[in-house]
């Protein structure tokens, strides 16, 4: 019986300090991962900073005389005053959410139309037109711009006679 009892001392004394390695492991385990989560935070810090200081940018920017499959075609800087209608393709990057921006039409200087595009993805090809009169000869330029009236780019062309 003596035996015995100093065999289940013995067995519950080896059980407990099973557990308390068993405990101490799982402590070290998770303190590796706690330093690897603060890690992974400060390295998440410097994307944060670096998705805040991204803008709305125009990487491709046109006036064409069509649009095909979202594509520019015939791109240039001097039109005849036959063409008809003209496009402003963009290209738009940088969106972090949906957002607007607005290609506005100017003839020596005066506005003549503002269209409003909604941009709904990081990188979005959006465009809009314009009929060109046989009159409206000269200098001719569209400002795209953001949803707080910022200029992201200016194409400037010509209609020629």
């Amino acid at each position: 019986m003596k035996k015995l009892m100093i065999f289940i001392l013995v067995l519950a004394t080896m059980c407990l300090g099973l557990q308390a390695m068993a405990q101490e492991a799982t402590g070290l385990a998770q303190e590796p991962a706690g330093e690897m989560k603060e890690a992974a935070s400060q390295a998440q810090e410097p994307a944060g900073e670096m998705m805040e200081a991204a803008q709305l940018g125009v990487s491709v920017a046109a006036i064409c005389k069509s649009v095909v499959d979202r594509e520019p075609v015939d791109a240039g800087i001097s039109f005849a005053a036959t063409v008809g209608k003209l496009y402003c393709f963009t290209k738009i990057i940088g969106a972090e959410s949906p957002t607007q921006i607005a290609h506005v039409w100017y003839f020596d200087g005066n506005e003549r139309a503002r269209v409003d595009l909604a941009v709904n993805a990081a990188s979005w090809r959006t465009f809009s037109s314009k009929i060109i009169q046989p009159h409206e000869l000269g200098a001719w330029r569209v400002d795209v711009m953001d949803a707080e009236g910022n200029v992201l780019k200016t194409l400037e062309f010509e209609v020629t006679p």
